[in-house]
Formats: structure tokens, C-alpha cells, sequence
């Protein structure tokens, strides 16, 4: 198959603007100077070492392509990071402290507070996310609203759970009543291509259910929190929210090693995951809730609409430039229709618009990972070595921080694209003659995120869906892989992850079920009712959350 002579590459080679090209809304007018971190409700001035923030973004001088700073952060030590871990400790106090003993309509005025403070800083912080990440400016803005509404939907989620609880059951002359009580201290670690959203829906779950939490950030997306801290400081008790910084090497480990953590709650690799929780001296205490790799992999059937498989495919290959878990990253096409579909994916590709993350309707922007694009580069060399092709035109062009996606065609077992999760804009095809080749690859996957399955015929689609939702845990039909909607429970099985985190299944992993029950006797109905009258404790209550 020969890919078309036009293509884009001298586009690549200009696409990077000048200083006075940044429309004025979106400059950098001043970097972003943080030395404050937050720890027992005080922002803390850092004296110390610092590490630079180079966006992805680079800028055309008389002295060629410049590289961008942004700002800088702290690189904390090991001493501030135990100081923030003490600080938790010490709000939560053995589930004793404010926080935990709060009633869950005071929880949620606090947090309510919070969402009011934070929706000040929105441009600010979208900005950011534009800048550190490479994320386009209709992207970043929805990862701003879809984390206020991941809010306000978990505000919801946890009235309706505390209505169901606030009533009594009286079993074989036993009174009880069963609510949620929190686990203690959290560690809350987000990852870098969603440094908001994906560490909220981690640390919102945990404050409102009663945890104290200890934030270390993401790098890169290190700087979009930095507009929020003074926004935790305000809406919640010292000591509830901490927020670190620096080199995970460094503040991590003493962190696990304490012991004092309950809760590993971590969004990124599984190795990273292992890693933490091996050092944790009381694993039986742990409890973790993980969201790791995926290698999600679309079934595309011989009778699938050609069309809407390709606009589905384009959205789950290529949104924010592949750097999803939930990204499809390898296709396998039923061999009668394979060349006709690469034929028609390829050109889709090369219609996709790309440049800076500010330009109307680009969907391509530099990535802001270190060394990505010759990461990718050395996944393609594999694949050409085993017999593949590029077939898309320019597939593969660099130009600093910016790689063109590339459709790798036909694919093999023997090539690294295979196996290994590129997370990126590299298009993996592999056609196939016998449905047991995806089946098969699904199977022996080390992950177990979700799937696609594209085609008309319901009897083959039915026949798919059984065994598949045995692999992963989320089945899509003519649809890419995504997390959406949140209140949808967002798993996987094997190494992709541990614990739900939709809206209501974050409430329960970040809680553990806890009741006060008494003998049915004159004694204690007389006892629970004087509680419950003077409203003298706030887990045992018929308050009703309106």
C-alpha cells in the first residue's frame, strides 16, 4: 500500500509560532513563580531548590525554535513531605479530629465553599493546562467543567447514599443503623494528562467521605493546582488538604514507609503502583485504588459501517493526541475490509488540523512528555523492521516536541506495537481472518480496560459481548473507549486497575460501612431516641439531606 507523494511535513516544519503570533489572551505574561506549598491549612514559603516548567510550546526566534519556561515549583525534601503526612494525621486523629467527625451536610458546605472558590480561577488554571501539557484550549476547558460537575455529581451522589442511611433497621431484635465512616489518611497521586480532573476524582471522593489527604502532584501537570491552593486553604480545615511538590523519589517513599498512609490512591503506571505499595510496612492496612495501563483494542467487523467506525476510531486513537488510558490503541480489522478502511483512516488523519493548543478546531499539539517523539520513533522502526508500513502521509515527522501520528500497517505479534501501551499518536492496525486473533489478544493482555466492537450484525455482536465482558469491563459497540459518562462505573481487570471510580463507586471505595446497633430493648429505643431528639452525635441521625 503507497501512501500519498503530497504531505504535511513542511507545515510541521513551520508550525511553531513567533512571540507576537500567541493571541494576547494566552500569553505567559509572567512565569509562574511558586515557592508556596500547602501543609496544616498554611502556605509555606520554599527557600530551597526549584525545578523549571519547560512547555511543550516552543517559540520561533532569529535564533531558531526557543523552548518555553512557564515557571518553576518547589523540589521539596523529605522533611516538608513527613510534615504534610503528620499534618493529616493529626486532622484526622485517629478518627477523632474535625474533619471525620463532621456531620455529611457539614462536609458538604465545605466543599460546596471550595467549588464556589475555584470556579474564580478557571481561566487561570485552563491556561496552565494549555501551556504544561500541550492540551487544546476546548480540551482544558472541558477537563475545568467536567471537574466542577464531577463535584456537584458527587455532592449528589452522597445525599442520596445518606438519605438510604439515615433510617434504622431492626433485625431479630436488633436495632442498626449502617452508614459510611471513612479510612483515614490519603494519598492521593494524579496522573499527567489529566493533572485535574483525574486527581480529583480521587481527591474529592476522599475528602467528602471523612478522609484527611496528602496531594503530590504530577509531573508535568504540576502548575494547574498551583491557583487552587489558597481555594483549600480557605474551604477546608487545616490539615485536611495538604498539597506536595518535588520529585516523587524523594517525597513519596517516606510517606509509605511511615506506615501512617491507609490509602494509596494512584492514577498512572503499575510498575510506579508496585513500587509505593511494596514499601508500605502494614500491607494488610492498605487498602489502594488504582487506575493504570490499557491497551484497549477496537474489533472491527467485516459489515461495520465504514463511516462512523472511522470518525469513532479517529476520536478514540487521536483525542488529546493518543495520551489516554481509555485511548483505543490497536485496531484489528477483518481482513475483507482492511484495505478500504485504511484507505479511508489515513486520509481522516491527515485531515486532522494540528498547531498550538490556543488554534480553533486543533485536535494535533505537541506533546509534553520528555522524549516522547523518539520513543514513538523507535516503536516504528521496530514495526518496519517486522514488515509494516507507515501508510499515511507524513506519518512520523518530528519537529521538536511534536510528532505527526503515524498508522502503522499490517501489524504483527512480533512487533513491540503489539504488546506495548504506546500512549500516543501511533495507530497500531492489524487485520485479522478468524475473530479467536482478537479474542485471543484480549485474553492474553496483561489489561483489561475496555473494547470496541464495530459492525451491524447483532448475532456476531451478541456473540462477542459474552466472553468479553469476562476480560475487560466495559464493552463498547460502534463506540470508542472512553471514561464518560462519570457516573458509569470506571474499572478494569488484571494490571489496569483496582477499585471503581465512578461518581457513587468512589464514595464506597474511599469508605468502609460502619453501623451502631443495640438489643431492642426499652433501655436503648429510650437511648437512641434521646440521641437522635438532642441531635447529640452526627453518624447517628435521621437527618434527611434535601
Amino acid at each position: 500500500m503507497n501512501a500519498p507523494i503530497i504531505t504535511p511535513s513542511h507545515t510541521v516544519e513551520s508550525m511553531f509560532p513567533t512571540a507576537d503570533q500567541i493571541p494576547e489572551a494566552f500569553r505567559i505574561k509572567t512565569p509562574i513563580n511558586q515557592r508556596e506549598y500547602l501543609i496544616n491549612g498554611e502556605l509555606r514559603h520554599w527557600d530551597g531548590e526549584v525545578e523549571e516548567v519547560i512547555s511543550p510550546i516552543h517559540i520561533q526566534t532569529d535564533q531558531g525554535l526557543v523552548a518555553t519556561k512557564i515557571g518553576h515549583f518547589p523540589l521539596l525534601s523529605e522533611q516538608e513531605s513527613l510534615a504534610a503526612l503528620n499534618a493529616a494525621v493529626t486532622a484526622y486523629n485517629r478518627g477523632r479530629g474535625v474533619w471525620p467527625t463532621l456531620s455529611v451536610a457539614q462536609r458538604i458546605e465545605h466543599l460546596q465553599d471550595f467549588t464556589y472558590r475555584m470556579q474564580e480561577q478557571r481561566d487561570e488554571v485552563v491556561n496552565i493546562l494549555m501551556w504544561e501539557i500541550g492540551k487544546s484550549y476546548a480540551d482544558s476547558q472541558k477537563e475545568f467543567e467536567r471537574t466542577l460537575d464531577y463535584i456537584r455529581d458527587t455532592i449528589d451522589a452522597l445525599k442520596n447514599l445518606d438519605r438510604v442511611s439515615s433510617r434504622f433497621e431492626i433485625v431479630e431484635g436488633v436495632i442498626g443503623q449502617i452508614r459510611r465512616a471513612p479510612l483515614g489518611v490519603v494519598l492521593c497521586m494524579g496522573p499527567s494528562n489529566y493533572p485535574l480532573n483525574e486527581t480529583f476524582t480521587l481527591l474529592i471522593p476522599a475528602l467528602i467521605m471523612g478522609n484527611t489527604v496528602v496531594v503530590k502532584t504530577p509531573r508535568p501537570g504540576t502548575l494547574p493546582l498551583y491557583p487552587l491552593q489558597s481555594a483549600f486553604q480557605k474551604a477546608f480545615p487545616p490539615g485536611v488538604v495538604n498539597i506536595i511538590y518535588g520529585s516523587g523519589r524523594t517525597v513519596t517513599p517516606p510517606l509509605m514507609a511511615s506506615g501512617l498512609v491507609d490509602v494509596l490512591a494512584f492514577i498512572g503506571s503499575s510498575r510506579a503502583a508496585n513500587s509505593l505499595e511494596k514499601q508500605h510496612p502494614k500491607l494488610n492496612r492498605l487498602r489502594t485504588i488504582y487506575g493504570l495501563e490499557a491497551k484497549n483494542p477496537a474489533i472491527i467487523l467485516p459489515d461495520a459501517d465504514l463511516n462512523l467506525t472511522v470518525k469513532e476510531c479517529i476520536l478514540g486513537t487521536l483525542s488529546y493526541n493518543g495520551q489516554r488510558c481509555t485511548a483505543l490503541k490497536i485496531l484489528f480489522v477483518h481482513r475483507q475490509i482492511a484495505e478500504a478502511f485504511i484507505e479511508q483512516f489515513r486520509l481522516a488523519v491527515n485531515n486532522l488540523k494540528f498547531g498550538m493548543p490556543w488554534d480553533e478546531g486543533v485536535t494535533l499539539t505537541p506533546l509534553a512528555e520528555p522524549g516522547k517523539p523518539q520513543y514513538l520513533t523507535e516503536l516504528l522502526e521496530d514495526a518496519k523492521k517486522f514488515g509494516a508500513e507507515v501508510v499515511n502521509a507524513g506519518g512520523g515527522t518530528i519537529r521538536e516536541t511534536f510528532f505527526y501520528p503515524a498508522v502503522v500497517y499490517p501489524v504483527t505479534d512480533q512487533m513491540r506495537l503489539y504488546h506495548e501501551e504506546q500512549f500516543g499518536p501511533v495507530i497500531p492496525v492489524m487485520p485479522y481472518d478468524d475473530l479467536e486473533t482478537p479474542i485471543n489478544y484480549i485474553v492474553n493482555s496483561n489489561y483489561g480496560q475496555q473494547v470496541s466492537i464495530f459492525g451491524q450484525d447483532t448475532e456476531a455482536i451478541a456473540a462477542l459481548i459474552d466472553p468479553l465482558v469476562n476480560q475487560v469491563c466495559r464493552v463498547n459497540i460502534n463506540s470508542q473507549c472512553q471514561r464518560g459518562p462519570d457516573t458509569f462505573p470506571f474499572t478494569g481487570r488484571k494490571d489496569s486497575a483496582e477499585g471503581t471510580l465512578s461518581v457513587s463507586d468512589a464514595l464506597r471505595s474511599f469508605s468502609i460501612r460502619t453501623l451502631v446497633a443495640a438489643k431492642e430493648t426499652d433501655l436503648n429505643k429510650s437511648l437512641i431516641t434521646q440521641i437522635l431528639k438532642e441531635r447529640q452525635s452526627n453518624f447517628l441521625s435521621t437527618d434527611f439531606i434535601l
